[in-house]
Protein backbone atom coordinates (compact mmCIF):
# COMPACT_ATOMS: atom_id res chain seq x y z
CA UNK A 1 0.00 0.00 0.00
CA UNK A 2 1.32 3.48 -1.03
CA UNK A 3 2.04 5.67 1.87
CA UNK A 4 -0.51 8.91 0.80
CA UNK A 5 -2.88 5.73 0.71
CA UNK A 6 -2.21 4.95 4.32
CA UNK A 7 -2.20 8.38 5.21
CA UNK A 8 -5.81 9.09 3.42
CA UNK A 9 -7.10 5.76 4.84
CA UNK A 10 -6.29 7.39 8.65
CA UNK A 11 -7.69 10.50 8.09
CA UNK A 12 -10.92 8.80 6.86
CA UNK A 13 -11.24 6.68 9.83
CA UNK A 14 -10.50 9.91 11.88
CA UNK A 15 -13.21 11.38 10.22
CA UNK A 16 -15.69 8.35 10.22
CA UNK A 17 -14.72 7.90 14.25
CA UNK A 18 -15.02 11.54 15.12
CA UNK A 19 -18.47 11.33 13.62
CA UNK A 20 -19.58 8.39 15.49
CA UNK A 21 -18.63 9.59 18.77
CA UNK A 22 -20.33 13.04 18.56
CA UNK A 23 -23.12 10.68 18.92
CA UNK A 24 -22.65 9.97 21.97
CA UNK A 25 -21.95 13.61 23.58
CA UNK A 26 -24.65 15.73 24.74
CA UNK A 27 -23.69 19.12 23.56
CA UNK A 28 -25.02 19.81 19.92
CA UNK A 29 -21.59 21.27 17.99
CA UNK A 30 -22.24 23.48 14.89
CA UNK A 31 -19.18 24.76 13.18
CA UNK A 32 -19.71 28.08 11.64
CA UNK A 33 -16.93 28.20 9.34
CA UNK A 34 -16.55 32.23 7.77
CA UNK A 35 -14.64 34.58 6.38
CA UNK A 36 -14.07 37.24 9.47
CA UNK A 37 -11.53 39.05 8.36
CA UNK A 38 -10.37 40.22 4.84
CA UNK A 39 -12.61 41.41 2.15
CA UNK A 40 -15.17 39.48 2.30
CA UNK A 41 -15.92 39.81 6.08
CA UNK A 42 -18.75 41.46 5.81
CA UNK A 43 -20.53 37.57 4.85
CA UNK A 44 -19.07 36.75 7.82
CA UNK A 45 -20.37 39.13 10.29
CA UNK A 46 -24.07 39.15 9.08
CA UNK A 47 -24.41 35.29 9.19
CA UNK A 48 -22.85 35.38 12.25
CA UNK A 49 -24.98 38.40 13.49
CA UNK A 50 -28.17 36.08 11.87
CA UNK A 51 -27.08 32.48 13.60
CA UNK A 52 -26.79 34.05 17.26
CA UNK A 53 -29.91 35.95 16.65
CA UNK A 54 -31.91 32.79 15.86
CA UNK A 55 -30.37 30.92 19.04
CA UNK A 56 -31.38 33.94 20.90
CA UNK A 57 -34.67 34.03 20.20
CA UNK A 58 -35.16 29.84 20.05
CA UNK A 59 -32.52 28.82 23.11
CA UNK A 60 -29.96 27.09 23.07
CA UNK A 61 -31.44 23.95 24.20
CA UNK A 62 -33.13 21.64 21.65
CA UNK A 63 -34.34 18.07 22.10
CA UNK A 64 -32.20 18.12 25.27
CA UNK A 65 -29.22 18.98 23.83
CA UNK A 66 -27.06 22.05 24.55
CA UNK A 67 -26.64 23.90 21.45
CA UNK A 68 -22.98 25.06 20.89
CA UNK A 69 -21.76 27.52 18.02
CA UNK A 70 -18.17 27.37 17.72
CA UNK A 71 -17.46 30.13 15.25
CA UNK A 72 -14.06 29.78 12.76
CA UNK A 73 -12.17 32.70 10.30
CA UNK A 74 -11.20 31.21 7.15
CA UNK A 75 -10.22 34.61 5.70
CA UNK A 76 -11.89 33.26 2.19
CA UNK A 77 -9.08 30.87 1.41
CA UNK A 78 -10.16 27.19 0.38
CA UNK A 79 -7.44 25.55 2.11
CA UNK A 80 -7.85 27.17 5.48
CA UNK A 81 -11.66 25.94 4.79
CA UNK A 82 -10.74 22.84 4.43
CA UNK A 83 -8.13 22.74 7.31
CA UNK A 84 -10.38 24.39 9.68
CA UNK A 85 -13.40 22.22 8.71
CA UNK A 86 -11.25 18.38 8.95
CA UNK A 87 -10.34 20.03 12.71
CA UNK A 88 -13.79 20.71 13.50
CA UNK A 89 -14.71 17.17 12.77
CA UNK A 90 -11.61 15.30 13.82
CA UNK A 91 -10.93 17.27 17.00
CA UNK A 92 -14.20 19.35 18.08
CA UNK A 93 -16.42 16.44 17.06
CA UNK A 94 -19.07 18.73 15.05
CA UNK A 95 -22.45 17.41 14.35
CA UNK A 96 -22.99 19.77 11.62
CA UNK A 97 -20.61 22.25 9.29
CA UNK A 98 -22.36 25.41 8.18
CA UNK A 99 -21.24 29.03 6.58
CA UNK A 100 -18.83 29.05 3.25
CA UNK A 101 -18.89 32.69 2.12
CA UNK A 102 -17.78 31.40 -1.20
CA UNK A 103 -18.45 28.81 -3.69
CA UNK A 104 -14.42 27.64 -3.67
CA UNK A 105 -14.75 27.74 0.21
CA UNK A 106 -17.74 25.55 0.20
CA UNK A 107 -16.30 22.90 -2.56
CA UNK A 108 -13.38 22.63 -1.09
CA UNK A 109 -14.99 21.01 2.00
CA UNK A 110 -17.11 18.89 0.27
CA UNK A 111 -15.15 15.48 0.54
CA UNK A 112 -14.51 16.38 4.52
CA UNK A 113 -18.71 16.44 4.48
CA UNK A 114 -18.78 13.16 2.66
CA UNK A 115 -16.22 11.18 4.28
CA UNK A 116 -17.15 11.85 7.88
CA UNK A 117 -21.24 12.16 6.95
CA UNK A 118 -21.61 15.49 8.39
CA UNK A 119 -24.47 17.87 7.12
CA UNK A 120 -23.09 20.79 5.65
CA UNK A 121 -25.32 23.61 5.82
CA UNK A 122 -24.48 26.30 2.96
CA UNK A 123 -25.46 29.72 4.05
CA UNK A 124 -24.24 32.44 1.39
CA UNK A 125 -22.20 30.53 -1.48
CA UNK A 126 -24.47 30.66 -4.78
CA UNK A 127 -23.08 28.87 -7.74
CA UNK A 128 -25.72 25.74 -8.98
CA UNK A 129 -22.95 23.17 -8.82
CA UNK A 130 -22.57 23.25 -4.82
CA UNK A 131 -25.13 20.77 -3.77
CA UNK A 132 -23.91 17.87 -6.13
CA UNK A 133 -20.47 18.01 -4.43
CA UNK A 134 -21.03 16.26 -1.78
CA UNK A 135 -24.81 13.96 -0.86
CA UNK A 136 -24.14 15.71 2.77
CA UNK A 137 -24.89 19.45 1.10
CA UNK A 138 -27.31 21.38 1.80
CA UNK A 139 -28.43 24.88 0.57
CA UNK A 140 -30.78 27.89 2.90
CA UNK A 141 -28.68 30.60 0.49
CA UNK A 142 -30.01 30.79 -3.36
CA UNK A 143 -28.29 30.41 -6.61
CA UNK A 144 -27.61 32.84 -9.21
CA UNK A 145 -28.83 31.24 -12.06
CA UNK A 146 -32.45 31.88 -10.30
CA UNK A 147 -31.83 35.53 -9.88
CA UNK A 148 -30.21 35.75 -13.63
CA UNK A 149 -32.95 34.12 -15.14
CA UNK A 150 -35.60 36.72 -13.74
CA UNK A 151 -34.00 39.45 -14.71
CA UNK A 152 -33.08 38.56 -18.31
CA UNK A 153 -37.09 37.76 -18.29
CA UNK A 154 -38.11 41.09 -17.30
CA UNK A 155 -35.19 43.34 -18.77
CA UNK A 156 -36.66 42.79 -22.89
CA UNK A 157 -40.16 43.51 -21.69
CA UNK A 158 -39.13 46.89 -20.47
CA UNK A 159 -36.95 48.13 -23.55
CA UNK A 160 -33.46 46.21 -22.77
CA UNK A 161 -32.63 44.29 -26.15
CA UNK A 162 -28.74 44.69 -26.17
CA UNK A 163 -26.99 44.11 -23.18
CA UNK A 164 -22.49 44.12 -21.72
CA UNK A 165 -22.51 41.41 -18.93
CA UNK A 166 -19.95 42.09 -16.24
CA UNK A 167 -19.40 39.45 -13.76
CA UNK A 168 -16.67 38.65 -11.23
CA UNK A 169 -14.73 35.75 -12.37
CA UNK A 170 -15.79 32.81 -10.43
CA UNK A 171 -17.86 30.53 -10.31
CA UNK A 172 -21.31 32.45 -9.12
CA UNK A 173 -20.15 34.93 -12.00
CA UNK A 174 -19.81 32.63 -14.86
CA UNK A 175 -23.12 30.83 -14.07
CA UNK A 176 -24.61 34.73 -13.38
CA UNK A 177 -23.33 34.99 -16.86
CA UNK A 178 -24.49 31.81 -18.86
CA UNK A 179 -27.80 31.68 -17.63
CA UNK A 180 -28.64 35.49 -17.72
CA UNK A 181 -27.12 35.75 -21.45
CA UNK A 182 -29.12 32.58 -22.58
CA UNK A 183 -32.45 33.81 -21.12
CA UNK A 184 -31.87 37.22 -22.96
CA UNK A 185 -31.26 35.70 -26.06
CA UNK A 186 -34.03 33.40 -25.98
CA UNK A 187 -36.47 36.42 -25.32
CA UNK A 188 -34.94 38.14 -27.91
CA UNK A 189 -32.20 40.36 -26.60
CA UNK A 190 -28.56 40.17 -27.36
CA UNK A 191 -25.51 40.39 -25.32
CA UNK A 192 -22.90 42.14 -27.56
CA UNK A 193 -19.71 41.29 -24.60
CA UNK A 194 -18.86 39.51 -21.84
CA UNK A 195 -16.70 41.10 -19.03
CA UNK A 196 -15.29 39.20 -16.55
CA UNK A 197 -13.42 40.98 -13.39
CA UNK A 198 -10.86 39.56 -11.07
CA UNK A 199 -12.43 38.20 -7.66
CA UNK A 200 -9.35 39.38 -5.49
CA UNK A 201 -8.81 43.44 -5.95
CA UNK A 202 -11.08 44.07 -8.63
CA UNK A 203 -10.67 47.51 -10.63
CA UNK A 204 -14.09 48.14 -12.76
CA UNK A 205 -13.42 51.08 -14.35
CA UNK A 206 -11.52 49.60 -17.37
CA UNK A 207 -14.20 47.36 -17.37
CA UNK A 208 -16.80 50.07 -17.42
CA UNK A 209 -15.32 52.39 -19.90
CA UNK A 210 -15.36 49.07 -22.39
CA UNK A 211 -18.92 49.33 -21.36
CA UNK A 212 -19.57 52.70 -22.32
CA UNK A 213 -18.18 52.47 -25.90
CA UNK A 214 -20.20 49.48 -26.28
CA UNK A 215 -23.36 51.73 -26.22
CA UNK A 216 -25.48 49.17 -24.68
CA UNK A 217 -29.20 49.96 -23.37
CA UNK A 218 -27.72 48.17 -20.55
CA UNK A 219 -25.37 46.63 -18.30
CA UNK A 220 -26.03 43.10 -16.57
CA UNK A 221 -23.57 42.88 -13.80
CA UNK A 222 -23.08 40.13 -10.47
CA UNK A 223 -20.51 40.69 -7.55
CA UNK A 224 -19.74 39.30 -4.46
CA UNK A 225 -21.40 40.93 -1.68
CA UNK A 226 -19.97 44.05 -0.57
CA UNK A 227 -18.47 44.93 -3.40
CA UNK A 228 -21.42 46.47 -5.19
CA UNK A 229 -20.73 50.07 -3.30
CA UNK A 230 -17.22 49.98 -5.63
CA UNK A 231 -18.98 49.28 -8.44
CA UNK A 232 -21.06 51.83 -8.32
CA UNK A 233 -19.09 54.35 -7.31
CA UNK A 234 -17.57 53.75 -10.31
CA UNK A 235 -20.54 53.71 -12.69
CA UNK A 236 -21.38 56.85 -11.59
CA UNK A 237 -17.71 58.36 -11.93
CA UNK A 238 -17.62 57.14 -15.24
CA UNK A 239 -20.93 58.80 -16.19
CA UNK A 240 -22.74 55.69 -17.10
CA UNK A 241 -25.94 56.43 -15.88
CA UNK A 242 -25.76 59.73 -18.06
CA UNK A 243 -24.89 58.27 -21.42
CA UNK A 244 -28.17 56.48 -20.56
CA UNK A 245 -27.17 53.29 -20.24
CA UNK A 246 -28.91 51.14 -17.40
CA UNK A 247 -27.85 49.00 -14.52
CA UNK A 248 -29.56 45.72 -14.07
CA UNK A 249 -28.24 42.48 -12.08
CA UNK A 250 -28.82 39.95 -9.49
CA UNK A 251 -29.36 41.68 -5.62
CA UNK A 252 -25.38 41.09 -4.64
CA UNK A 253 -25.00 44.26 -6.93
CA UNK A 254 -27.47 46.61 -4.33
CA UNK A 255 -26.73 44.64 -0.90
CA UNK A 256 -29.04 45.83 1.65
CA UNK A 257 -26.26 46.41 4.53
CA UNK A 258 -24.07 48.59 1.66
CA UNK A 259 -27.01 50.48 0.01
CA UNK A 260 -27.05 53.75 1.68
CA UNK A 261 -23.59 54.10 0.99
CA UNK A 262 -23.73 54.20 -2.73
CA UNK A 263 -25.76 57.63 -2.86
CA UNK A 264 -28.35 58.77 -5.26
CA UNK A 265 -26.40 56.68 -7.98
CA UNK A 266 -28.13 53.90 -7.39
CA UNK A 267 -31.28 54.93 -7.56
CA UNK A 268 -33.86 53.32 -10.25
CA UNK A 269 -30.91 50.49 -10.29
CA UNK A 270 -33.51 47.36 -10.88
CA UNK A 271 -32.14 43.47 -9.52
CA UNK A 272 -33.54 40.33 -8.96
CA UNK A 273 -33.11 38.48 -5.67
CA UNK A 274 -34.70 36.40 -3.32
CA UNK A 275 -34.47 39.03 -0.32
CA UNK A 276 -34.36 42.73 0.37
CA UNK A 277 -34.68 44.55 4.22
CA UNK A 278 -37.79 45.81 2.57
CA UNK A 279 -39.83 42.64 2.17
CA UNK A 280 -43.34 43.40 3.28
CA UNK A 281 -44.25 40.73 5.45
CA UNK A 282 -45.03 40.55 9.58
CA UNK A 283 -41.97 37.71 10.09
CA UNK A 284 -39.64 39.71 7.71
CA UNK A 285 -40.17 42.94 9.78
CA UNK A 286 -40.21 41.56 12.96
CA UNK A 287 -36.61 39.72 11.69
CA UNK A 288 -35.62 43.62 10.57
CA UNK A 289 -36.40 45.09 13.84
CA UNK A 290 -34.70 42.41 16.24
CA UNK A 291 -31.53 42.42 14.38
CA UNK A 292 -30.99 45.63 13.80
CA UNK A 293 -31.50 46.05 17.66
CA UNK A 294 -29.12 43.02 18.34
CA UNK A 295 -26.17 44.44 16.07
CA UNK A 296 -25.74 48.70 16.20
CA UNK A 297 -28.59 49.39 13.71
CA UNK A 298 -26.81 47.17 10.81
CA UNK A 299 -29.51 45.89 8.42
CA UNK A 300 -29.55 42.33 7.83
CA UNK A 301 -28.68 41.48 4.33
CA UNK A 302 -29.56 38.30 2.03
CA UNK A 303 -26.17 36.47 3.62
CA UNK A 304 -28.20 36.82 7.09
CA UNK A 305 -31.05 35.47 5.48
CA UNK A 306 -29.31 32.39 4.38
CA UNK A 307 -27.52 31.84 7.94
CA UNK A 308 -31.01 32.70 9.73
CA UNK A 309 -32.62 29.96 7.73
CA UNK A 310 -29.73 27.41 8.14
CA UNK A 311 -29.80 27.25 11.80
CA UNK A 312 -33.62 26.97 11.68
CA UNK A 313 -33.20 24.08 9.41
CA UNK A 314 -30.54 22.23 11.76
CA UNK A 315 -33.02 23.20 15.05
CA UNK A 316 -35.80 21.28 13.33
CA UNK A 317 -33.69 18.20 12.18
CA UNK A 318 -31.83 17.88 15.91
CA UNK A 319 -35.92 18.48 17.09
CA UNK A 320 -37.08 15.80 14.12
CA UNK A 321 -34.20 12.70 15.31
CA UNK A 322 -35.16 14.02 18.70
CA UNK A 323 -31.63 14.77 19.82
CA UNK A 324 -30.05 11.77 18.48
CA UNK A 325 -27.96 13.63 15.76
CA UNK A 326 -26.21 11.32 13.85
CA UNK A 327 -25.10 12.48 9.88
CA UNK A 328 -27.19 10.73 7.87
CA UNK A 329 -30.39 11.24 9.96
CA UNK A 330 -29.31 14.98 10.23
CA UNK A 331 -29.69 15.23 6.69
CA UNK A 332 -32.75 13.23 6.24
CA UNK A 333 -34.74 15.33 8.25
CA UNK A 334 -32.87 18.54 6.73
CA UNK A 335 -35.27 17.59 3.35
CA UNK A 336 -38.03 18.58 2.87
CA UNK A 337 -38.21 21.39 5.38
CA UNK A 338 -41.18 23.88 4.46
CA UNK A 339 -41.56 27.53 6.23
CA UNK A 340 -42.02 30.74 5.79
CA UNK A 341 -38.60 32.82 5.55
CA UNK A 342 -38.35 36.67 6.69
CA UNK A 343 -37.97 36.20 2.40
CA UNK A 344 -41.13 34.33 1.64
CA UNK A 345 -42.02 31.01 1.89
CA UNK A 346 -39.13 28.49 0.85
CA UNK A 347 -38.22 25.30 1.31
CA UNK A 348 -35.19 22.32 0.81
CA UNK A 349 -36.39 20.40 -2.35
CA UNK A 350 -35.39 16.72 -1.10
CA UNK A 351 -34.37 15.73 -4.43
CA UNK A 352 -31.49 18.17 -4.73
CA UNK A 353 -31.14 19.80 -1.05
CA UNK A 354 -31.39 23.10 -2.90
CA UNK A 355 -33.40 25.80 -1.63
CA UNK A 356 -36.82 26.77 -3.88
CA UNK A 357 -38.07 30.31 -3.19
CA UNK A 358 -39.52 33.20 -4.42
CA UNK A 359 -37.75 35.80 -6.66
CA UNK A 360 -38.26 39.92 -7.00
CA UNK A 361 -37.76 41.93 -9.33
CA UNK A 362 -36.88 45.12 -7.41
CA UNK A 363 -36.27 48.81 -7.64
CA UNK A 364 -33.87 50.85 -5.77
CA UNK A 365 -35.62 53.41 -4.25
CA UNK A 366 -35.86 56.36 -1.93
CA UNK A 367 -38.02 56.14 1.47
CA UNK A 368 -37.83 58.59 4.25
CA UNK A 369 -34.35 59.57 3.51
CA UNK A 370 -32.88 55.95 3.00
CA UNK A 371 -32.57 53.29 0.11
CA UNK A 372 -33.97 50.13 -0.20
CA UNK A 373 -34.66 47.68 -2.67
CA UNK A 374 -38.38 47.72 -3.33
CA UNK A 375 -40.27 44.82 -4.83
CA UNK A 376 -42.56 45.37 -7.34
CA UNK A 377 -42.86 41.94 -9.03
CA UNK A 378 -43.05 37.84 -7.74
CA UNK A 379 -41.58 35.00 -9.35
CA UNK A 380 -43.10 32.38 -7.02
CA UNK A 381 -41.12 28.65 -6.02
CA UNK A 382 -38.04 29.14 -8.16
CA UNK A 383 -35.63 26.37 -8.65
CA UNK A 384 -32.49 26.15 -9.47
CA UNK A 385 -32.20 26.60 -13.11
CA UNK A 386 -29.28 24.84 -13.03
CA UNK A 387 -30.96 21.90 -11.78
CA UNK A 388 -34.25 21.81 -14.07
CA UNK A 389 -32.59 21.11 -17.26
Amino acid sequence: MHKRTIVQAAVLGALLCASGLGLAQDAFKIGLILPMTGPFASTGKQIEAAARLYMAQNGSTVAGKKVELIVKDDTGTPDVTKRIAQELVVNDKVSVLAGFGLTPLALATAPIATQSKTPLVVMAAATSSITQASPYIVRTSFTLPQAAVAIADWAPKNGIKKVVTLVTDYGPGLDAEKFFKERLQFNGGQVSESLRVPLRNPDFAPFLQKVRDAKPDAVFAFVPSGAGAALMKQFAERGLDKAGIKLIGTGDVTDDDILNSMGDAAVGVVTSHHYSTAHNSAVNKKFVEAFTKANNNLRPNFMAVGGYDGMRVIYEALKKTKGAGGGDALLAAMKGQIFESPRGPMFIDAQTRDVVHNIYIRKVEKQDGQLYNLEFDTIKDVKDPGKVR
